[in-house]
């Protein structure tokens, strides 16, 4: 099978290239390096010029986007989450692809679940913030699209992907634990799923080639709930470091994050985000590959 992948120079991108040989999409010229095959764009929006980047491709991973920021404005997400996903599904459906796998975001379900109940594939969708809003316009209109040209398309909503080197909250938490022998996640008992970007290459791969996959969507996850005190605890075995978790209140902790601004990250420690990722395997027969133990054996101190 030949793929083509977008948001090779992420950091899943990144991964899944090292794993096979893949067609990469690039923007800027540095991104060439280590890519055995390209093609360069200028842009991923509703106006990009996809002539001649799909010869001899079957399928499309797209994990290219605009991430979670204050940088970009609503019309930023639109246009590239939402209509330069549509673009590029169409024009790649005209030129005769077969297979859209299309890495959306947990955020499409929500940002918290009640204790004791899990996001799964079949749940309503409520998105949180615009990031999100612009994942499920994309998801919305994939579905348009394979109806209309026959692609098949299947979506993967990943919960936090963790590993060697992550950006975001996972990056903040390693840098911490790796720094501090003390943490304040004593009294936490919150229920996250967690995936690490091992088992999501794996899953992305096996979407692009499993005869079962089209038209379903996957809740992407390392298959089990813990707390941030457990996960945090579980960086440090990782990184071979001793740490100990202070019994401060969650309470406390999220009156400091409020103050000074910082709710989104409170919520993201100390709510619970569970998901069912049980039909992976019911469709596929998918399991991940690796333990969290095994991938936190993966990490390194200079994370």
């Amino acid at each position: 099978m030949n793929i083509l992948l977008t948001g090779a120079s992420g950091f899943i991108g990144s991964y899944l290239k090292s794993d096979i040989d893949v067609k990469t999409i690039v923007i800027r010229t540095n991104e060439i390096d280590n890519c055995k095959s390209y093609y360069k764009i200028d842009s991923l929006t509703e106006n990009t010029d996809w002539i001649n980047a799909f010869d001899e491709i079957d399928c499309i991973i797209h994990l290219a986007g605009l991430a979670h920021s204050n940088k970009f404005t609503d019309s930023d997400y639109y246009s590239v989450n939402t209509q330069g996903t549509l673009k590029l599904a169409n024009d790649a459906a005209k030129a005769g692809v077969k297979r859209f796998v299309f890495v959306s975001s947990i955020g499409v379900n929500g940002s918290i679940t009640e204790a004791g109940k899990m996001f799964s594939h079949s749940s309503d969708v409520s998105p949180h913030n615009i990031y999100a809003k612009s994942k499920l316009e994309a998801e919305i209109g994939l579905k348009k699209i394979a109806e209309q040209t026959g692609l098949e398309v299947i979506i993967v909503r990943p919960t936090l992907v963790y590993g060697p080197n992550a950006p975001g909250n996972f990056g903040l938490l390693a840098k911490l634990v790796a720094k501090l022998p003390l943490l304040p996640f004593g009294l936490v008992s919150n229920k996250r799923s967690f995936i690490a970007v091992q088992n999501l290459t794996d899953l992305l791969l096996t979407c692009a080639k499993h005869p079962n996959a089209a038209g379903h969507t996957f809740l992407a996850s390392d298959g089990k709930s813990i707390s941030t005190k457990e996960f945090t605890r579980a960086i440090a075995k990782g990184l071979n470091k001793s740490i100990y978790q202070l019994p401060v209140p969650t309470s406390i902790m999220r009156l400091g994050a409020k103050l000074i601004g910082k709710q989104s990250m409170s919520e993201q420690l100390f709510d619970s985000l569970e998901v069912d990722s049980s039909n992976a395997f019911d469709v596929m027969g998918w399991k991940p590959p690796y333990t969290m133990e095994e991938a936190m054996n993966l990490l390194t101190k200079e994370i």
